[in-house]
């Protein structure tokens, strides 16, 4: 296929072992016209040849954007690899969310000319995140309920999201209504949306970031649709150590702007003004 239907963003920060788990997810996906932009916010070198490895490895091609680690800077790295995206539609998610092997397809089926897509994600603990294995992720055992449950899942409703398809999915998003915001696991749209909005604000510190952008684009008019049943990845456990308080604080400030005023453009983001 000479055109790239879709540009897959993979955030990422020097956690190799998880990176190389998400990446072997990609590489067992029905859909196949995409390409991978990792946003790499200063991993070292064991990430960088990580990267070369897996270039030669998978189906996919994988585009490396990098910048110098000077802290928390995720925000700044997702702008540049939303410039460097070759389609027309973005897919944002993480370095630590594996996506089942129907993730981007229903990504692409979904996707509609004046919204986003809001997906979901199923959190697991440390201890089944270390059990999962190549083997695991390309065939499929890691979204298997009972496999997960021989490793130490405990059975709950939320189980659910790991297999649904089709009706099934479609059901539970309905009965499950949630306000659809922009997701940084797992969230699409139009790149044109995204830029016309100058993609993250910049000032935005851990956590937020993702719901801000979403803010921005339905302040733009771009609606949020749900999806947390249909496009699903299990997210793998890592320690958080940029959250704190004044970081919490900094950025319910934006958003408040954000909201009360109505802003649909940061002067802190792609652009610079």
């Amino acid at each position: 296929m000479s055109e790239i239907a879709i540009s897959v963003i993979i955030s990422t920060y020097n956690s190799p072992e998880w990176l190389a788990k998400v990446l072997h997810g990609y590489n067992n996906q029905t859909y196949q016209n995409f390409e991978v932009v990792i946003a790499d916010d200063g991993s070292k070198q064991e990430t960088i040849d990580l990267i070369e490895a897996f270039k030669k490895e998978v189906f996919y091609p994988i585009t490396h954007v990098w910048h110098e680690d000077n802290g928390f800077q995720k925000s700044q790295i997702l702008n540049k690899a939303i410039v460097n995206c070759q389609a027309e539609y973005i897919l944002m998610s993480d370095g630590d969310c594996i996506p089942r092997e129907d993730f981007v397809e229903v990504h692409i089926k979904e996707r509609e000319i004046g919204y986003f897509l809001s997906g979901g994600y199923f959190m697991l603990p440390m201890d089944i995140s270390k059990a999962i294995t190549k083997e695991s992720i390309m065939n499929g055992d890691c979204f298997n309920v009972a496999w997960l449950k021989f490793h130490g899942l405990k059975p709950s409703f939320k189980n659910n999201k790991l297999t649904a398809k089709g009706f099934k999915s479609w059901f539970l998003n309905a009965i499950t209504p949630t306000n659809a915001s922009w997701n940084g696991h797992n969230a699409s749209g139009w790149k044109k949306d995204i830029v016309a909005i100058n993609g993250f604000d910049e000032r935005m510190q851990y956590g937020g970031q993702d719901r801000e952008l979403g803010e921005r684009l339905m302040n733009l008019g771009i609606k949020g649709k749900q999806i947390r049943y249909s496009a699903v990845c299990i997210h793998l456990d890592h320690p958080r150590g940029y959250k704190n308080q004044e970081s919490i604080n900094k950025n319910l400030a934006i958003r408040k702007t954000t909201k009360t005023e109505k802003r649909v453009w940061t002067n802190f983001g792609i652009v610079k003004k």
